[in-house]
């Protein structure tokens, strides 16, 4: 009830020992509080939470609008709703050297499992889009080192996102990654990935683990958990793939609202009640509210 039942600090531990395992970890993305401990009991590993879904629910475009603040308010929403590690979306760092740090110890504060900071131009545009700017390899590598040197607890992983493979290729990709390894990061987050070989290439580049961003209508095929962990992929995200499956069925039930004025037949389809309060815990706090009040207050009479 409330809140999970292990520290940010276990949680750091789990994601690092999964990223050790050999094993692939699957991070669906969490575009609500509620679809954490859904992703737990399903069996998942983690729970990614977006940028791109934390800007898509403020109705703004994913073009480094949202604040740090927001970020950490949902990172801490959502770690709460669950005992899985979660990896948190930074973008940027929300500006430079100093501000990766700030932000590093707020998002540790709301105790998410990890991070990933990229390489763009603040502010930046979805990585799956044409149009982006990199920024040099000397800043990339300053972000990481401040991100690094600021974490309080060892235990948080700090990832490096690089979308250079867009800008200028896939020799350039190699390279930063190598140079954010060697800056201190515990992960490599190669974005737009064009194929398995690609994948293929930034593993055999550095020693630390790397992430696949499986997202519809982007640059990279949507590849099987298996293809991945075949090439050496250590941790593979589903960002907004949860809020387009619930934005998708939102829109065809509220259609057939409009043209049949009820939503009976769309009942079968829905979560049911029963479902909702097992997912949001109802039974025990129910109980914790019937053992505060079940009782005779003394002097009442």
């Amino acid at each position: 009830m409330l809140s999970t039942t292990r520290t940010p600090a276990e949680k750091r531990q789990a994601l690092r020992a999964g990223l050790a395992s050999g094993a692939l970890q699957r991070f669906p993305g969490a575009f609500t509080p509620l679809s954490a401990p859904l992703i737990q009991e399903l069996g998942f590993e983690g729970a990614y939470i977006s940028g791109a879904v934390m800007a898509a629910e403020l109705g703004l475009p994913d073009i480094g609008l949202t604040t740090l603040t927001e970020v950490a308010q949902r990172g801490r929403e959502v770690s709460r709703m669950t005992d899985l590690p979660t990896l948190i979306d930074a973008d940027t760092g929300f500006g430079e050297a100093m501000n990766v740090a700030r932000t590093v110890q707020e998002l540790e504060d709301a105790g998410v499992s990890g991070l990933h900071l990229e390489d763009q131009v603040n502010p930046k545009r979805c990585g799956h889009l044409d149009g982006k700017e990199v920024v040099g390899q000397d800043v990339a590598v300053q972000r990481i080192a401040a991100a690094v040197a600021a974490r309080r607890d060892a235990g948080l992983v700090i990832m490096a996102r690089t979308d250079i493979r867009g800008v200028a290729g896939m020799a350039a990709a190699i390279d930063r990654a190598k140079a954010l390894e060697a800056a201190g990061a515990d992960a490599i987050f190669p974005e737009a990935m064009a194929s398995l070989e690609e994948f293929a290439a930034i593993r055999a580049a550095v020693d630390v683990p790397i992430l696949a961003n499986m997202t519809e209508f982007g640059k990279s095929a949507l590849f099987t958990h298996a293809q991945l962990a075949d090439v050496g992929v250590n941790i593979v995200i589903h960002p907004v793939s949860l809020l387009r499956i619930a934005m998708g069925a939102i829109e065809r039930e509220l259609e057939g609202l409009r043209e049949t004025g009820t939503l009976e037949g769309a009942v079968p389809r829905m979560q049911t009640r029963a479902r909702l309060y097992e997912l949001n815990d109802y039974a025990a706090y129910s109980a914790f509210d019937s053992r505060l009040f079940d009782f005779e207050v003394p002097g009442a009479h």
